[in-house]
């Protein structure tokens, strides 16, 4: 059978279409989710300073003036993410019953009321955060389905670079956040934080338009009997007709991993935890890197940068330097969309980790020792207090700059190609998950920690970022280059993760040996 020349434009514009909202796209659903979250980051942590609503959501203080504690604060923000938890683990049970694009429907909906609660709410502190719980449950459930439904789609050799432009969308909506934010910010009324809150019913809108024109999961198709619109799905993200070998080798291939998944009957949560396929292992370090990401320090900086800059002693105004880590963020994604494929996810997270952590061990032991204390008049601040506050500013650039390289995307994309077909749902919620979890106890409990400690809060985040190196070492092998079914066969040879880069995979030979056929038309078809 002679086999046509793949084409990866498909996938490719299937990804990017959506990162960027276009409405051609076939998965733009799936990137406008994360835009979302990214844009919710940024934009409450600039009303949280908006006079407007800290006297709406705030309390009345000794002086008689409104203001926002830092336990309000802490509600105001970690609410969001109490509902990405639980959204991120509810997924699992509708990508299976319902399918990826069923699942888009759902959380889509639930994610649309939440936000028309919140641009709604007059005075009531509950009901934002109830508003932003809803809002959360959405954007947890869709966070979980984009590596999962990225990495069934995506070409191998370009599985890493696609699950990385999902984090560069977070940074684009952090970015625009940012910037609407400092539009409107001066306002005198509610339309200041209302606005840039609101414009997320667009998004979520948006979000809700492309759904019908999404491809499901070939392996999902396959995993439920629907061959025929998988097969149909694989020419069409590869470029070739339905009757080419690079089609009937895939599916071959899908539906070889898929059977011996199925050995076991249905799958469990128990599972993801077996020592079947050192699926245990494969688990813990999903949810491992989601711990350390969130612990890297960086959704400090997003999260309060606002708050926390204004007793650096800084001329510039907290928007305009909220506004420049955005954009750092978002040059700083761009390389990644090839490193991960040249340097690898390994050598990606242990190099970030290293920057990451000397930026933040400076970072804090200037800021501890220069700083004024929080709430001294700009006029009584010292040269040494204003030189200390441009330095911690500086680091943090730099910081968020590390992170956007190495530790933002790579710990989706190692979530997104790592289980086998059978949990895979299961162990990306866990995944995921976690990384919500531990969003919601930072942003709950940063605010109270800074607040007793101030910058020595960056030596936490040294000391994570330390431990975050050797566990990438000890136990994350390279998986680039390596189908998901290559990549389950390299955790069941037992490689160890250090000699992982030169580890070769043998599963397509013994799909070969099984259908020879396939091979002599290869053989063909190079000659």
């Amino acid at each position: 059978m002679a086999r046509a020349l793949p084409s990866n434009r498909r996938a490719i514009l299937l990804a990017i279409f959506i990162a960027f909202g276009g409405t051609r796209s076939l998965v733009q659903p799936f990137h406008t989710s994360w835009f979302l979250f990214g844009y919710d980051i940024g934009v409450i942590s600039g009303c949280l300073i908006m006079p407007d609503f800290i006297n709406r959501f705030g309390e009345m203080g000794p002086d008689g003036k409104m203001f926002l504690s830092s336990s309000r604060q802490s509600i105001i923000t970690s609410l969001l993410s109490a509902g990405t938890f639980v959204g991120a683990l509810a997924q699992a049970f509708t990508s299976d019953r319902f399918g990826r694009r069923g699942s888009i429907l759902i959380w889509a909906a639930i994610f649309t009321i939440g936000v028309a609660i919140q641009t709604g709410t007059e005075f009531s502190i509950v009901q934002i955060t109830i508003g932003r719980f809803i809002a959360g449950l959405g954007v947890g459930a869709l966070s979980a389905i984009v590596p999962l439904y990225n990495g069934e789609t995506a070409p191998k050799a370009l599985r890493g670079t696609l699950l990385v432009l999902y984090q560069l969308q977070i940074i684009v909506g952090l970015f625009l956040s940012y910037v609407f934010d400092l539009a409107t910010h001066h306002l005198q009324n509610s339309a200041s934080w209302r606005v840039p809150v609101g414009l997320q019913l667009v998004w979520g809108l948006v979000l809700l338009s492309g759904i019908f024109f999404l491809p499901e999961s070939p392996r999902h198709l396959l995993g439920t009997g629907k061959a025929a619109e998988a097969r149909t799905v694989i020419a069409e993200l590869n470029g070739v007709p339905e009757d080419d070998a690079l089609v009937e080798e895939t599916i071959e291939e899908l539906d070889f991993a898929i059977r011996a998944e199925n050995e076991g009957g249905k799958a469990t949560w128990a599972e993801c935890f077996s020592t079947r396929n050192n699926l245990w292992k494969r688990t813990g370090n999903g949810m491992m890197l989601q711990f350390i990401q969130q612990l890297n320090g960086q959704n400090f900086y997003y999260y309060y940068g606002d708050t926390f800059f204004q007793s650096a002693g800084t001329e510039l105004s907290p928007y305009v330097i909220q506004v420049i880590l955005g954009a750092v963020s978002v040059v700083g994604t761009i390389p990644a969309l090839r490193l991960i494929e040249t340097w690898g996810r390994r050598r990606s997270l242990l190099t970030g980790a290293l920057l990451e952590a000397a930026c933040s061990i400076i970072a804090g032991l200037v800021g501890h020792y220069t700083l004024a204390p929080a709430g001294t008049p700009k006029g009584n601040l010292t040269h040494r207090n204003r030189a200390g506050g441009d330095t911690l500013i500086a680091f943090a650039v730099l910081h968020v700059f590390s992170f956007s390289i190495f530790w933002g995307p790579t710990p989706w994309v190692y979530l997104g190609e790592s289980f086998p077909l059978r949990v895979r749902p299961k162990s990306i919620a866990l995944g995921s998950a976690t990384n919500w979890l531990w969003n919601f106890l930072l942003s709950f409990f940063a605010p109270r920690i800074a607040a007793h400690i101030g910058p020595l809060i960056l030596l936490i985040f040294f000391g994570m970022l330390l431990f975050g190196y050797a566990y990438v070492y000890l136990f994350i092998p390279e998986t680039k280059g390596l189908s998901l079914e290559e990549v389950d066969e390299m955790y069941r040879s037992g490689v160890k993760p250090w000699n992982s880069a030169d580890w070769k995979p043998h599963l397509t030979d013994q799909l070969h040996k099984e259908r020879p056929e396939v091979h002599e038309s290869d053989e063909k078809q190079s000659a």
